[in-house]
């Protein structure tokens, strides 16, 4: 692919992270696709929700940094397929949790979207 889409996927990639952080769903809500698919595959944690519901969730939990997390975060590979399809392997920490996430992206009109959100967790040991 080229530099733009390496660049375009790093800035998404920085928005998904501080959005996180900052539990702001209207920051997420500017990375997801309309048809997010969020799925969390720990055992017993199991759990599939589209955007809608994530977010309502986000804006329901108190945000990392107002706790004083600070940001633990890694991208650790990005594999474009297609100039319309990518993913996305990161790691992050937060909440007292240790979490692995693959995420497909689409193209959506001229922006990257995370289209499915799959992950799971551990918890974070200290």
């Amino acid at each position: 692919m080229t530099p733009v889409d390496h660049k375009e996927v790093g800035k998404l990639m920085e928005t998904y992270f501080e959005g996180l952080h900052q539990a702001d769903s209207a920051m997420l809500r500017d990375v997801f696709h309309p048809q997010l698919a969020y799925v969390c595959a720990t055992e017993g944690d199991e759990l599939y929700l589209d955007l809608e519901t994530y977010m309502a969730r986000v804006d329901g939990r108190e945000p990392p940094a107002r706790r004083g997390e600070r940001r633990e975060e890694e991208v650790l590979e990005v594999a474009f397929a297609s100039d319309r399809l990518a993913c996305v392997s990161a790691r992050m920490t937060m909440m007292g949790r240790d979490f692995h996430d693959l995420l497909t992206l689409v193209r959506h009109g001229a922006e990257w979207r995370i289209v499915a959100k799959v992950f799971s967790y551990v918890p974070r040991k200290d």
